[in-house]
């Protein structure tokens, strides 16, 4: 079991090293309703109608909610498909969902259904969000919300580990789905697109992605962070320095690289 304790500790640093303007989100796909924290917020029971999980983790990392939603509270279809908490309707799997407002045909539609990501059909019967710092439950996944310049920081130290590179499938529909349920299955980290709703109805910054940390690994990426971005000359620091000259700060191995290459650069 991680520890969470560690964990709340660790949002902290998190929060301070990226200077995020909303908390990073623990997430939890729940199993049964034992599972949901004393004192969650269950919309369709405490205020009588539905939200799009979207404004559920906008409630959670903007205002600090811890946020429990089962398929009686959500509004949007495409988590309770993505999280498999209802099997999809045949008109979803043939197209329909996309096609012809979305894509050209209705074979393109059927694409997008088969890429959708899924979870096991009947393994969960919801989530809950809650910001990580004070979260009440161990987090599945850690979503982070952030802008292009704290995800070169993220994506920076996911790579201090073995240097390799993130593949990821990108989608304009489904943020809620596409970032959190390949991290899931896969148990690796994901960078989505908040979508259409997220901006809409849940007040997405036009700046904004999403990053997400599989729990398991989030010791070794706070690690990395840690290693990237604290100390004096850190150029993964934020807020990052913007320089428009000649001869601009680079690490040191660029300017070996450069040599080697053949190139003919001078220090500053």
């Amino acid at each position: 079991m991680r520890d969470l304790e560690k964990m709340r500790n660790d949002a902290e640093d998190l929060e301070r090293l990226l200077r995020l303007h909303t908390y990073p989100l623990a997430v939890r796909m729940l199993r049964s309703e034992a599972e949901i924290p004393p004192g969650a917020r269950r919309p369709k029971r405490d205020e009588g109608h539905q939200y799009n999980v979207c404004q559920t983790f906008a409630l959670s990392r903007r205002n600090g909610e811890t946020v429990a939603m089962l398929k009686e509270d959500m509004y949007c279809f495409e988590p309770v498909v993505g999280y498999g908490m209802g099997e999809p309707p045949q008109e979803f799997l043939d197209g329909d969902n996309r096609y012809p407002g979305d894509v050209e045909t209705r074979e393109a539609g059927r694409r997008y259904a088969e890429q959708f990501p899924r979870l096991e059909t009947g393994k969960y019967i919801g989530v809950v969000s809650a910001p990580l710092a004070k979260a009440g439950f161990e987090p599945d996944v850690v979503m982070i919300y952030c802008n292009s310049a704290q995800l070169v920081v993220l994506l920076m130290a996911r790579e201090y580990k073995n240097g390799e590179n993130l593949p990821t499938a990108l989608s304009g529909h489904a943020a809620c789905v596409y970032g959190v349920v390949p991290a899931i299955t896969q148990g690796e980290y994901q960078v989505a697109v908040p979508c259409r709703g997220d901006h809409i109805t849940a007040m997405a910054g036009d700046d904004e992605m999403i990053f997400t940390v599989p729990a398991e690994k989030f010791d070794e990426f706070m690690l990395g962070l840690r290693k990237i971005a604290v100390g004096e000359g850190k150029l993964a620091r934020l807020p990052m320095v913007h320089e428009m000259k000649s001869g601009a700060v680079q690490p040191e191995s660029y300017f070996r690289m450069a040599e080697l290459m053949g190139m003919d650069i001078s220090k500053p």
